[in-house]
């Protein structure tokens, strides 16, 4: 697989940080958020992928990298967020309708009836909390979220999600090479076996993705 090359150096930082946050790294995260820092990655981009962690590592780790985010940038929390008001539930539900329609492309309704059959409250949740709520939220390009949620769901071992979100990553505007890239970062915090099935899996995708086009 390639280098980092395919990605420029603001988002190979989000995706690196993004795999550090999934694997609990704490040290990992303080370094990589000093180099987010230096390399001028934008604190709203860095914020926004801390907030949108909560769906894949979950709060105990986003809040983590919250805090360590505080310490090391010095970037001070928003007085408020407009965005994050209950006053803007039917926003966020529409925003998750055309968010998730984005990602899951001609798999959308399937996958709404395949959530749906599991319980009712999932696919309202994550439609509006996750899609709407939280991945359609400005800030940051969907495509740079979806390649820093294949980081995580690689590092996660959640085979399902990650083959989601590796057609997901293509589906909102990357290519190949960045997917690959992003793969490739994620290679040493895997085991060989983890990193062979994450390769296998990849070959599905692309050659499915090939077929289709």
């Amino acid at each position: 697989m390639p280098t980092d090359e395919a990605l420029d150096f603001q988002t190979l930082a989000l995706v690196r940080l993004a795999a550090a946050i999934a694997a609990g790294d704490e040290p990992g995260m303080r370094h990589l958020m000093a180099a987010a820092v230096k390399a001028e990655v934008e604190t709203q981009w860095v914020e926004e992928l801390l907030l949108q962690s909560i769906l894949m590592a979950g709060y105990p780790r986003a809040l983590v990298a919250f805090g360590l985010w505080r310490k090391v940038s010095g970037a001070v929390a928003p007085a408020e967020d407009a965005d994050a008001e209950y006053a803007r539930l039917a926003q966020w539900e529409a925003r998750g309708e055309e968010t998730c329609a984005r990602v899951y492309g001609g798999n959308y309704a399937k996958l709404r009836r395949n959530v749906r059959d599991l319980h009712p409250a999932v696919d309202r949740w994550m439609l509006v909390e996750g899609y709407g709520r939280t991945l359609g939220r400005p800030g940051l390009d969907l495509m740079r979220r979806e390649l820093c949620t294949v980081a995580q769901t690689a590092v996660l071992r959640t085979e399902r999600q990650l083959h989601s979100h590796l057609r997901g990553a293509l589906h909102s505007g990357a290519s190949f090479e960045q997917v690959e890239a992003v793969l490739a970062e994620v290679n040493q915090l895997l085991g060989h076996e983890e990193w062979k099935a994450v390769k296998e899996l990849w070959a599905v995708v692309r050659a499915g993705w090939a077929q289709e086009g």
